[in-house]
C-alpha cells in the first residue's frame, strides 16, 4: 500500500506537536514506520488519507462497539449540537444517561461523569482514599490506568510501547504510596497486603487486561481478590475503561458475579466522544463535592455532546441485548480462523480472548501476567503487524494492546482477516 499523504502530514506534524501525535502509541515506535493518518470511517472500515480502505480492529480503542460513524449516535449529537455545545450549567441529558448507566450496572447507586478513562481512574483512587482515610494503592504490573501519576509505576499500554514504564516526573513520594502486585497470582498480592497492614486504601485492577494484551483473569483471581479486599478493609476498583458495557450490559461485574466497590468507565459510554465515569454505591458517592470532602470538578464533564452520543450508544446496547452474543461470536470465529491460520505455518503463538477482546502472543507459553507478556516475540509481531497492514488490516500498533471486536465487522471481513494472517504467517519465525 502507499502511505505518501500519511507521511508528509506526520512529517508537518512533528513541527508542532510532540513527536507528531496527541497520544504515544500512535507514532508507531512499537512497530516502526509511520503513522497512517485516518481521514474517515464508517462501519468496520477506515479510510485514510492515500484512499487505503483498512478493516479495523482498533475502533478507536474500543468504543466503536456497533462500528464508526453509528448512524443513532451521529444524529444524537448533531441534533444536540444545534442546541448548543458547552453551558458549564447542569443539563437534563446528563441524569437520563445516568439513570440508565446505573440501571445496567450492578451495585453501582450513583455515577459521576468526567472527561476521559485517566481521569475516572485518578478521580476514583483519591475518593478511595478519602472514604478509607488510607494513602497506599496497590496496581498490577502492566495494568494501565491513565496517565495519572499513580498508575505510571510499571504501567502496561503506551507507557510500555514508548518505553518509559516508569515515566521521569512522578516522585518518589508517589510511587511510595503505590505498591506493585503481579496480575493473576493471589499470593503476591496477599504478601503486599501483609507488609503494608491497614495502610492500603484500594485495589484497582483491569478485571481483564487489556493494556498488556488481552489477559484474561485467572479463575478465582478476582473472587480471590474480593476476599482479600473484605477481610482487610480495602476498597476493590474495578477499571472498566474498557470492559464496561463491552464484556456485558453490566460490564465485567455482571459477567463475573464479582462487585467491586468502585468502577470506572469510558471507551463504550462515550459513543466516541470523550467521556470518563465512576460509580460506586451511595455511601462511596457521598464522600464527593459538594456534599463530602473529597473534591472533584470539570469545566467540561458532562458535556450535553458527549452525553447525547453515550445515551444514543447505552440505549441500543440495553435495547438489544444479543448485540453481545454476535460479537462474542465473531470474536470466537476470529479466534478459531487465525489459530488455524498460524498452526498450519508452524508459528508459536498463544491467542488470549474473552468476549469481544482478543490479542496475539507470539510466544510458546501461555500469557498470564506482564512478565510472560513481555517474553513474547516483539520481532514476529513487528512483521505481523506490517503485514497485516499491506493486507488491509488494521490492527493496534503494540504488541501490549488487545483487538477490539465491532459488531459491523462481516463474517466475510472475518474470512478476509483470516486469509490475510495466513498470508504473512508465511514471512513469520
Amino acid at each position: 500500500m502507499i502511505y505518501q499523504r500519511s507521511s508528509a502530514l506526520f512529517v508537518e506534524a512533528q513541527k508542532v506537536i510532540p513527536g507528531g501525535v496527541n497520544s504515544p502509541v500512535r507514532a508507531f515506535k512499537s512497530v516502526g514506520g509511520t503513522p497512517i493518518y485516518a481521514k474517515k470511517a464508517e462501519g468496520a472500515y477506515i479510510y485514510d488519507e492515500d484512499g487505503n480502505k483498512l478493516v479495523d480492529y482498533i475502533n478507536s480503542w474500543g468504543p466503536m462497539i456497533l462500528g464508526h460513524a453509528h448512524k443513532p449516535v451521529v444524529d444524537a449529537v448533531i441534533d444536540k449540537t444545534k442546541s448548543g455545545t458547552s453551558f458549564g450549567m447542569p443539563t437534563e441529558i446528563e441524569t437520563d444517561i445516568a439513570k440508565l448507566a446505573v440501571s445496567m450496572v450492578p451495585n453501582v447507586d450513583k455515577i459521576r461523569f468526567v472527561n476521559s478513562g485517566t481521569e475516572a481512574c485518578m478521580s476514583a483512587v483519591r475518593l478511595a482514599r478519602g472514604f478509607t482515610g488510607k494513602d497506599k494503592i496497590i496496581k498490577f504490573a502492566g495494568c494501565y490506568h491513565g496517565h495519572s501519576d499513580s498508575f505510571l509505576i510499571q504501567a502496561g499500554s503506551g507507557a510500555i510501547t514508548f518505553g518509559e514504564p516508569n515515566s521521569p516526573g512522578v516522585t518518589e513520594g508517589t510511587a511510595k504510596d503505590t505498591l506493585l502486585a503481579t496480575y493473576n497470582d493471589l499470593d503476591n498480592v496477599a504478601k503486599t497486603i501483609a507488609a503494608n497492614q491497614g495502610e492500603i486504601a484500594c485495589i484497582i485492577l483491569e478485571p481483564v487486561a487489556g493494556n498488556m494484551g488481552c489477559i484474561p483473569p485467572a479463575d478465582g483471581f478476582l473472587e480471590g481478590l474480593r476476599k482479600l479486599c473484605d477481610d482487610n478493609d480495602i476498597l476493590l476498583i474495578f477499571d472498566e475503561v474498557m470492559t464496561g458495557f463491552r464484556l456485558a450490559p453490566g460490564g465485567a461485574q455482571e459477567l463475573f458475579g464479582i462487585d467491586a466497590d468502585i468502577v470506572t468507565f469510558g471507551k463504550v459510554i462515550g459513543g466516541g466522544l470523550p467521556v470518563g465515569a465512576f460509580a460506586a454505591r451511595t455511601e462511596i458517592m457521598d464522600y464527593l463535592a459538594p456534599i463530602g470532602p473529597v473534591y472533584q470538578a470539570g469545566t467540561l464533564s458532562g458535556n450535553p455532546l458527549a452525553m447525547a452520543a453515550g445515551l444514543a450508544m447505552l440505549k441500543e446496547l440495553d435495547a438489544n441485548r444479543n448485540i453481545f452474543n454476535s460479537i462474542n461470536e465473531k470474536t470466537a470465529y476470529l479466534h478459531k480462523g487465525l489459530a488455524e491460520a498460524l498452526t498450519s505455518e508452524n508459528v508459536e503463538h498463544t491467542i488470549n480472548r474473552l468476549g469481544s477482546m482478543i490479542s496475539i502472543h507470539f510466544s510458546e507459553t501461555p500469557v498470564t501476567n506482564f512478565d510472560s507478556a513481555a517474553a513474547a516475540s516483539n520481532g514476529n509481531f513487528k512483521k505481523f503487524f506490517h503485514g497485516m497492514l499491506n493486507e488491509g488490516i488494521y490492527i493496534a500498533p503494540s504488541a501490549f494492546e488487545t483487538w477490539f471486536i465491532s459488531d459491523a465487522l462481516t463474517y466475510e471481513d472475518l474470512d478476509f482477516t483470516i486469509e490475510a494472517c495466513r498470508k504473512v504467517a508465511k514471512s513469520l519465525l
